[in-house]
């Protein structure tokens, strides 16, 4: 079981944020951007999943994973609002939400069916999330140059990631959820997956006039495929997944503790007093 905190944080988005707020990176404020609309609908969609394996447990079941579901929940609905408050900025300079509307989409098909498919795409994404999480907590300057609010708001949703990345993995075990069915919805959401962040982040490029900009895709290269790349940090990772005895607590997310460790100033827990 996974002992899960739901904490509230302490910075301002209602302001105004750079266009390139990414270190005047366009390429990684882009890709950053277009993850972040993929989270409210997305989030929602973990919340729904997990509350209705949740509830289809028998009641010894039900009972043991009822604090862990209760934070989960409490964290992605954090994550959710937040990301909806970020997401406000990008709306106003015309980017269109072409993921959330992939979502939508993808949402419908699992209406009526078995609860643990919905699970299965769960339990795949926050494998996929968490993978991120540790990278980015381990190469933190990819954030460089970005105001503290929007670094702290990043590092802290991949702290919570990798905290949290048991829970939809643990009820759908749990569950019966077997290997095979496992495999496929997660074969299924990495296509997904890459499909929509590679269109939503050259949707945000061309956009802002920055697509075809050589400085644009040596930063590409640099951010998937350089030294401290994303795909050559993750690809090991992600790949883990495939085997048969696989759990995700057995990948390392001690970044994501110390994080929250040494930034406590930046959150409150709910229903702290003081």
């Amino acid at each position: 079981m996974t002992e899960l905190v739901v904490r509230r944080l302490l910075i301002d988005l209602a302001q105004p944020m750079a266009q390139h707020w990414c270190g005047g990176d366009a390429f990684r404020t882009a890709l950053f951007n277009a993850l972040s609309m993929s989270f409210p609908m997305g989030e929602q969609f973990f919340i729904d999943s997990v509350r209705d394996g949740h509830k289809s447990m028998p009641p010894e079941q039900h009972a043991r994973y009822a604090s862990e579901v209760r934070g989960f929940i409490g964290q992605e609905a954090t994550h959710r609002r937040i990301h909806g408050l970020f997401n406000s900025h990008l709306e106003q300079r015309g980017l269109r939400n072409l993921w959330a509307q992939s979502i939508e989409k993808q949402r419908k098909q699992f209406e009526g069916l078995d609860p643990r498919h919905a699970l299965a795409v769960t339990a795949a994404n926050e494998h996929f999330t968490a993978v991120l999480a540790e990278w980015l907590l381990g190469h933190p300057d990819m954030l460089e140059g970005s105001e503290e609010r929007l670094q702290t708001l990043w590092l802290w949703h991949s702290a919570e990631e990798a905290e949290h990345k048991n829970t939809a993995f643990d009820i759908y075990q749990a569950l019966g959820g077997d290997h095979r069915w496992r495999i496929v919805w997660f074969r299924r959401t990495t296509l997904m997956f890459v499909l929509d962040v590679t269109r939503q982040t050259v949707h945000n490029l061309h956009r802002d006039g920055s697509l075809y900009r050589p400085s644009t895709w040596a930063s590409a290269w640099r951010t998937l495929m350089g030294p401290a790349g994303l795909v050559r940090h993750t690809w090991r990772p992600w790949k883990a997944y495939l085997r048969r005895d696989f759990h995700p607590s057995q990948q390392a997310s001690a970044l994501s503790g110390e994080w929250l460790q040494r930034n406590r100033s930046h959150f409150t827990l709910v229903g702290e007093r003081g």
